[in-house]
């Protein structure tokens, strides 16, 4: 009976890839795979993990989950790709799989171009001679492994995305980053992956620089970090730590330069300048439940705000709004993409029904939003407020329950993933986090203060519950 390869075996052998990983540089992270998938340690390697992972003392098995908060060029990536190599190529599930079903180790990231990165490592090490044969066919996403019924795929972050597999491994890339129209949506997709991972008893590994403190990876690292939990293994660690050939200079500049980002990305810590802006129960608590939008009625005052966009990944949005006593009524939130131009056009006609001739938007592509809405009648003012004025007075707004939203899930998203940033000079500042948008979450805001100039007034006829 031949003896299984583990992890350290294909880190140090030089007839796998201990040409790469068998030097200096890589003794951190042998010592960390070694402790996750239940290998003896030397004394270094047990001195390395308790450093990295604040643990006292470690189990006599593998762990199922490993969260690591890594700074930036840390090795991650080739850590990841080795991973998904050795559970696709090494192991053998087939004993527990039905006629037809494959086996998959899921490359999961928030987008298919970061996936795509980490495949590419992956094929790279599938170039080595004694696993180039294993490979029975590949695809732009995907490559399969015949022998085992294995398939190492790609996907992006979406927790519908995720469901319907059998997981033999699954590698969460860059996790603190996941986030779908400003709203970070981990969580969902984590309880979807472990239950995909049960039948076959694969590993979960969540890897990523650190951001702020939320979402998951966060979660994660208070709850297990530091404890003795046999499940769960947590490491947080700096750059220069993982990967010690990187010229340290590059970490002081960057420290220079920016310092609490770069303690972030290269110190590995959790930034403490980022906090969540809106609490999401209030925001459910002031959505109505039904209409989407609310159709114009007769002797009401409608007023809109638009936030103009160029095309790309950013919406062209519009809100319509009321006054009823002291709330706003938010009617209708859209957004579009596509020809501004014609955007434009669409946009005039809806603000017509609604009786509208005025409409509020920000300085974007200086005069020509004015002059297009000028071409349909509709006289176009420029915003006093910047963003993070309008997000603050929207936060006084919902605080004191004097806003009421729509039932739309863009808007919600965007909203509870803005982020509060403070300042090295004490100045906060509001704005969605990396990939996200809030071009919906905007047009609330400027019409919430758009709003706030008009002359309170109740009208009798109300519109919610309205289908």
């Amino acid at each position: 009976m031949s003896v299984p390869v583990t992890i350290r075996d294909l880190m140090t052998d030089p007839a796998l890839f201990g040409e790469q990983f068998k030097t200096e540089s890589f003794a951190t992270w042998r010592a960390l795979l070694a402790a996750f998938y239940g290998l003896p340690l030397s004394d270094d390697e047990r001195a390395i993990l308790y450093t990295i992972t604040g643990r006292k003392s470690l189990p006599e098995r593998a762990f199922l989950e490993l969260w690591l908060a890594i700074g930036r060029r840390g090795g991650k990536s080739q850590v990841a790709a080795l991973i998904a190599v050795y559970e696709a190529a090494f192991k053998d599930h087939r004993d527990k799989l039905a006629p037809g079903e494959w086996a998959t180790v899921m490359l999961l990231a928030a987008d298919r171009q970061q996936a795509r990165t980490l495949l590419r490592y992956v094929r790279g090490m599938f170039e080595h001679p004694m696993l180039a044969p294993l490979v029975t066919r590949e695809t732009e996403s995907s490559i399969e492994l015949g022998g085992t019924r294995t398939i190492i795929e790609i996907a992006t972050a979406s927790h519908r995305a995720t469901r319907g597999y059998t997981l033999a491994a699954c590698i969460a890339d860059e996790i603190a980053f996941w986030f779908t129209d400003g709203a970070n949506p981990d969580k969902a997709i984590i309880q979807a992956i472990r239950p995909a991972l049960a039948t076959l008893g694969g590993p979960l590994l969540a890897l990523s620089s650190p951001y702020a403190k939320k979402g998951e990876l966060w979660s994660t690292y208070k709850r297990h970090y530091a404890t003795d939990d046999p499940r769960t293994l947590v490491a947080q660690a700096p750059t220069l730590t993982m990967n010690p050939t990187l010229p340290p200079e590059i970490v002081e500049q960057a420290l220079v330069e920016d310092r609490e980002a770069a303690e972030a990305e290269y110190l590995a810590q959790f930034r403490g300048d980022i906090s969540t802006f809106l609490d999401v129960e209030l925001l459910d608590e002031l959505t109505r439940p039904k209409p989407l939008e609310v159709p114009p009625a007769n002797r009401t005052e409608y007023l809109a705000f638009v936030d103009p966009a160029g095309g790309g990944a950013d919406e062209f949005t519009v809100a319509i709004g009321h006054r009823d006593g002291e709330h706003t009524v938010v009617d209708l939130v859209r957004g579009a993409k596509g020809s501004p131009a014609q955007i434009v056009a669409d946009y005039s006609r809806i603000l017509k029904n609604y009786g509208i001739r005025t409409v509020t938007g920000d300085r974007y592509a200086g005069r020509w939003p004015r002059d297009e809405f000028l071409r349909f009648g509709i006289a176009y003012e420029v915003a006093t407020m910047d963003r993070s004025g309008l997000y603050l007075e929207l936060l006084a707004a919902i605080n004191s329950a004097r806003i009421e939203l729509p039932p739309c899930d863009i808007v919600k998203r965007q909203l509870a993933g803005l982020e509060r940033r403070t300042s090295r000079s004490g100045r906060d500042s509001i704005d969605h986090a990396p990939g996200g948008h809030d071009d919906r979450a905007n047009a609330v805001a400027g019409l919430l203060v758009a709003s706030k100039r008009q002359r309170p007034r109740s009208i009798t006829k109300t519109v919610r519950g309205m289908i």
